[in-house]
């Protein structure tokens, strides 16, 4: 895939980028190790000021720096400023807990004694320079939750990002620099995924981190495995929203809506399967049509659009493919199931619900990364639950009832990294974020987070001590 910036509403290429030689790769590889020798002796208060300093720069390029996410990967515009906010949020939060979040850890007197030490203390302490492989979708917030707990823990970062959000990557790069940080604290690398394999082996690297797709997780925790390197991979989602009969509806159905169609649909944490008991199924499900068919699909730089294009036109394809291929078998289209007549240009698909899902077809197993939903009919909760583990991916889900025995059921039997009760899964800096089964492992955000990518180290002083 070529390096460079093709705007998805109207697939024009406006800019592309040459990828670095050996040469140049090597050099970033100096210069981050060479910065780890630097920010690794920093204190948390310096690392804080620069962090908060970074925090103040991107807050002030909010507008600038929303257009070129919008631009380069077609998210609606008011989207691209809440990724910026959030992004500056985050830093700040990191900036304000991290030192608390990695102090030095005390274990109980007995379990000292029993050791026979005087004193002993558990450490974290950075691990060196963390790659990361981060993707298109959300290109600024994807790049933040890791660099912002990494960078404060003591370690430094390469980032390999997207080939289609080059300028984002080009611009993290300058923040920081902007920040203050040591030169080579945070590097990108415009490079395409062949190269990653042999960066990674490289023993200046200690560490890797991916969001993205199951085949490129397997690719890197591989060599990952083989190299002995930690890693930690956020990879696909086909997350339940399941709607039980105490459900609020009017609530549930308006939050399916933003839930599914967030991000233009292209979000791993979106609810993608909507799974409703009989006794409301109907109810759930008009509402539920009429708010995905009111959307308004168009051009994400107008404040009016709710929807804009698929970041690629082969991203598009792959969604027409699923859901030719459900229609072809049987499912019924309750709104949406093609290209808008009126965009003869770009990447756009219409909002989507489709029902009558069988497991014969492939959307019933694969992720359907843009604006399609599957809606299923589901007699009592055992066979909600069942339905919603019937994925290889665990990453989040979502549940609404207002019945708290059965709340205690889904929260022990969901087989995902979250259950979010009666509100729309998304992240926040001060929880754990990450997935079971096929959508990865390890934790981003929180003091889970932070603590990935540090060496967890016990320190034993002998009694003569």
């Amino acid at each position: 895939m070529a390096i460079a910036t093709v705007n998805p509403a109207t697939g024009e290429t406006l800019k592309t980028f040459d990828a670095l030689n050996a040469g140049e790769i090597e050099d970033r590889l100096v210069r981050a190790d060479q910065a780890f020798q630097e920010h690794r002796n920093t204190s948390f208060a310096r690392r804080a000021e620069l962090l908060r300093t970074a925090a103040d720069l991107l807050e002030a390029d909010q507008d600038g720096t929303a257009r070129t996410l919008t631009t380069e990967m077609g998210k609606p515009l008011a989207q691209a400023r809440a990724e910026v906010a959030k992004c500056v949020k985050t830093m700040r939060w990191y900036a304000d807990h991290a030192e608390a979040l990695l102090a030095d850890e005390q274990p109980a007197p007995a379990d000292v004694r029993d050791s026979g030490a005087a004193r002993a203390v558990v450490r974290y302490r950075p691990l060196g320079t963390v790659l990361a492989v981060m993707p298109w979708n959300f290109p600024l917030w994807q790049v933040i939750r890791f660099a912002a707990p990494a960078l404060m823990a003591g370690n430094t970062g390469l980032l390999k990002h997207a080939s289609n959000v080059p300028q984002t990557a080009l611009y993290l790069e300058e923040l920081f620099r902007r920040a203050g940080y040591p030169e080579g604290c945070f590097q990108t690398l415009l490079i395409g995924s062949g190269a990653v394999e042999d960066v990674l082996r490289d023993p200046r690297i200690a560490a890797a981190t991916l969001t993205g797709s199951e085949p490129a997780g397997r690719a890197v925790a591989a060599t990952a495995g083989d190299e002995v390197k930690k890693t930690v991979l956020e990879l696909g989602g086909s997350d339940p929203f399941v709607v039980l009969p105490s459900a609020d509806l009017d609530k549930a159905a308006r939050v399916a809506v933003t839930a599914r169609v967030q991000n233009n649909g292209q979000s791993c944490i979106a609810a993608k399967r909507f799974i409703v008991h009989d006794d409301v199924y109907d109810a759930f499900a008009e509402r539920f049509a009429a708010g995905m068919a009111a959307l308004t699909v168009g051009d994400p730089m107008d404040e009016n659009t709710d929807v804009g294009p698929l970041s690629s036109e082969q991203g598009r394809s792959d969604l027409e493919e699923l859901v030719d291929d459900a229609v072809h078998q049987g499912a019924r289209v309750l709104c949406g199931g093609r290209r808008p007549p009126d965009r003869r240009a770009g990447w756009f698909y219409e909002p989507t619900v489709l029902t009558g899902i069988t497991p014969q077809m492939r959307i019933h197993h694969e992720e359907a990364f843009g604006p399609v939903a599957s809606l299923y009919r589901v007699i009592d909760l055992d066979e909600a639950v069942a339905l919603a583990n019937d994925t290889p991916f665990g990453l989040s889900s979502n549940a609404w009832t207002r019945d708290a025995d059965e709340q205690e059921r889904l929260a022990r039997d969901l087989q995902a990294g979250g259950v979010y009760f009666n509100g729309m899964t998304a992240s926040h800096p001060g929880l754990p974020f990450g997935g079971a089964k096929r959508s990865g492992y390890g934790r981003e955000l929180s003091g889970h987070g932070i603590r990935e990518f540090c060496n967890m180290t016990t320190l034993w002083y002998g009694p003569e001590d």
